[in-house]
């Protein structure tokens, strides 16, 4: 049963977070890729995290887990967050409650021998707020984002020829509405020396999907011609909402937005590299970067991402920073090496945003750094249920 606690005007009168007074039960399956569009997840096995202790070989990622909530807890003692909190519309949701919350959640992640354990003690001690999704029922869509590598080059040759570019001095002062992609870099990406941006360039890509892809992104890590690693980092963005070049392809039925995979998508432009041009100025906003000097990826609220432990959600609406458990179908490399979707909880730190993230009804998930995150957050792309978990009322977290 739930009770709806908090309205979030915004000229919708939504709830955006219920509370839940009593957790579903039903069980975790497996998924397979033909089977990714199965709705998920509601299940007795909500909060049971089994990525955390190493199992069957693999390694836990208990310290990852426990770093994330360091970051999240260093954000929470910025003026930043002093200042987003104060302006957070749920009643019961205050900074003070998240940073309690968190320290008692590290404090149960580093005493439980079990993932079973640790279910058993939130579910006591924490409540569950759930969004109320993109539905009002509370099916959340979830995407999943990675930092990628790629090849670079720190000057322009005749095989690197696609620029990414840094923020502009005086971008504060430019006009309203701003320059679109095709202005500032050509239809075909190669507009050069007559680009407004001519001066600005940071790196050279080999590929013009691969620079494409390092602004979906926001983060790469740059496999540069001279044997050194350059690493870039969102600095700001033009002022377009996010057009998604999947749906493009759809909507000129070049392929079916069923099943549509960023694989799929990159296998399209490859056969077919003339549509570039056609598509990707299309996705009119603009995207600069900085060189972060090995500094790993890094979030909305300025603190690093981390692999499967940290999640974009629209900052306008989510507490930022907090603690939430996201329960959804994730892709997985099988033996053979071939994706198997599996339906898993996963206790995550709310510590990003994204263009494309917009409502209560979408999460982007952060898979990592290099190839595999990249396929698996290509692949990713189905329901679940979000939940942000802050101590009962009245606990000390003690």
């Amino acid at each position: 049963m739930r009770k709806t606690i908090a309205l979030m005007n915004l000229s919708l009168g939504v709830a955006i977070l219920t509370s839940v007074t009593s957790v579903a039960s039903f069980p975790v399956g497996t998924l397979y890729a033909q089977n990714q569009n199965v709705t998920c997840c509601q299940s007795e096995r909500l909060g049971l995290d089994e990525q955390i202790w190493s199992k069957s070989g693999q390694l836990g990622d208990r310290q990852a887990l426990l770093a994330s909530i360091d970051n999240s807890l260093c954000y929470l003692q910025t003026g930043d967050a002093a200042a987003a909190y104060e302006r957070y519309p749920v009643p019961g949701i205050t900074r003070d409650r998240v940073i309690r919350s968190l320290e008692r959640f590290r404090q149960l992640v580093l005493t439980s021998q079990s993932p079973e354990e640790l279910e058993s003690a939130v579910k006591r001690e924490f409540a569950f707020y759930q969004s109320v999704g993109k539905d009002g029922k509370g099916n959340v869509l979830f995407t999943a984002y990675y930092e990628p590598i790629y090849p670079a080059s720190r000057v322009p040759t005749v095989e690197y020829r696609y620029p990414i570019y840094r923020l502009p001095a005086d971008f504060t002062r430019w006009r309203h509405p701003n320059p679109t992609r095709a202005q500032l870099e050509g239809k075909d990406g190669l507009l050069g020396a007559k680009s407004p941006l001519r001066g600005l360039e940071l790196a050279w890509m080999r590929h013009r999907l691969e620079s494409f892809l390092v602004h979906i992104e926001g983060s790469a890590r740059l496999l540069l011609t001279d044997g050194s690693e350059m690493t870039v980092g969102f600095a700001g963005k033009t002022d377009y909402p996010y057009t998604s070049v999947g749906r493009e392809l759809a909507k000129d039925g070049k392929l079916p937005l069923k099943g549509m995979t960023l694989p799929i998508m990159s296998r399209y432009f490859n056969q077919h590299p003339y549509e570039l041009s056609s598509y990707l100025p299309r996705v009119r906003g603009f995207v600069f970067f900085k060189e972060t000097n090995g500094a790993p990826a890094m979030g909305s609220i300025n603190v690093p991402v981390t692999a499967e432990r940290s999640i974009a959600t629209d900052k306008s609406l989510m507490p930022p920073g907090a603690l939430a458990l996201i329960h959804t179908s994730l892709p997985f490399p099988n033996a053979t090496g071939q994706m198997e979707y599996r339906t898993v909880s996963r206790y995550v730190l709310d510590q990003d945003t994204g263009t494309a993230i917009k409502g209560p009804g979408r999460v982007d998930y952060y898979m990592g750094t290099g190839k595999l995150a990249g396929d698996r957050a290509g692949m990713t792309g189905g329901n679940g249920q979000l939940y942000y978990l802050l101590l009962k009322e009245g606990a000390t977290g003690l």
